[in-house]
């Protein structure tokens, strides 16, 4: 008993550690990053905002969302808070400048997290379909995987296509540098991550899970998690030089040594800290690496920090 109750005063002590590091990191790192005056006046529309002709997808900062489709996830109240990384509905999420979904599935096209499931993935599709019907240049990348310990879907890449056919962006490298404009009127990027079924090939109306990676590290410690995002994300090359997309989540782990197992909490620990991720990166020289960058219960702070950085790449400036 005496063990665990100083172990715990241990983990106390090193989160309220990592806290005072990132806000005194915010003090001392000003404020302004290329793009940093620029606010989309439509989130809806934001791309079109910025310019499709001359919005390259490799010079695109991404907002994106961490576990996208658990609004509803669980029993509201019991096992909803362990579970739950976004209060906003798909839908909602892509009106308010969300443009990188992260799903995951189970055998019966059931969202889940984990044990913990939700409604179907049709909720996500009609969705992101009734999103697409309603804007005009906007482009959006969605992941969706098979969640660990879980089977694949059957025939799920079929039925992807059949869904979505006509929006999808098909396989191809060349895609990196183009623009929106180009691309249009093909309007999303999915990318299917199965756990055993075959991948996704070149020419392919589907992405293979090749294309987009990340350095994700199973910690609730916010300033070990910043750093090793910077850490990571410097070790890249830069956007406009890869073929793949690269992921940057702003996101903390409630961890099971630790009494605080809900994840708003935890996560609330880093959310905030997202713009002095930007500057950073511009201080440490690895702002033109950065692509897609997710977070929990994301906001329109975040996402203005992302298209805000896109507009500067646009205009030259960053």
């Amino acid at each position: 008993m005496g063990s665990h109750l100083s172990k715990q005063l241990e983990r106390r002590k090193a989160i309220s550690t990592e806290k005072k590091a990132l806000t005194d990191l915010e003090k001392s790192c000003g404020c302004e990053f290329p793009g940093c005056d620029y606010m989309p006046s439509d989130r809806k529309n934001w791309m079109s905002g910025v310019g499709p002709e001359k919005l390259h997808i490799n010079k695109i900062v991404w907002p994106g969302t961490h576990d996208s489709a658990t609004n509803k996830i669980g029993i509201r109240f019991v096992s909803r808070p362990f579970a739950q990384c976004q209060s906003l509905s798909i839908y909602n999420q892509l009106v308010a400048g969300t443009r990188v979904l992260d799903i995951r599935v189970q055998e019966d096209r059931r969202v889940c997290h984990g044990i913990l499931k939700t409604y179907s993935v049709d909720v996500v599709l009609a969705d992101l379909k009734r999103f697409l019907s309603e804007t005009e240049s906007e482009i959006v990348i969605l992941e969706i995987r098979t969640e660990f310990g879980h089977e694949d879907p059957p025939e799920f890449d079929k039925y992807l296509v059949e869904q979505l056919g006509e929006h999808l962006i098909h396989q191809d490298d060349h895609v990196f540098t183009k623009t929106v404009a180009e691309l249009l009127p093909k309007r999303v990027i999915c990318i299917w991550k199965p756990r055993k079924s075959p991948q996704p090939k070149h020419g392919d109306p589907l992405w293979s899970a090749g294309y987009l990676k990340d350095n994700w590290i199973d910690t609730d410690l916010p300033s070990t998690k910043f750093e090793s995002n910077i850490k990571h994300l410097s070790q890249q090359q830069p956007a406009t030089s890869r073929k793949f997309f690269y992921r940057v989540e702003n996101t903390v782990t409630p961890q099971p040594d630790n009494p605080i197992m809900c994840v708003k909490p935890v996560t609330k620990r880093i959310h905030c800290y997202a713009k002095v991720f930007i500057i950073e990166c511009v201080k440490r020289g690895c702002a033109d690496k950065l692509q897609i960058f997710s977070t929990d219960f994301i906001d329109k702070e975040f996402v203005d920090a992302c298209v805000g950085l896109t507009f500067a790449r646009a205009e030259g400036k960053a």
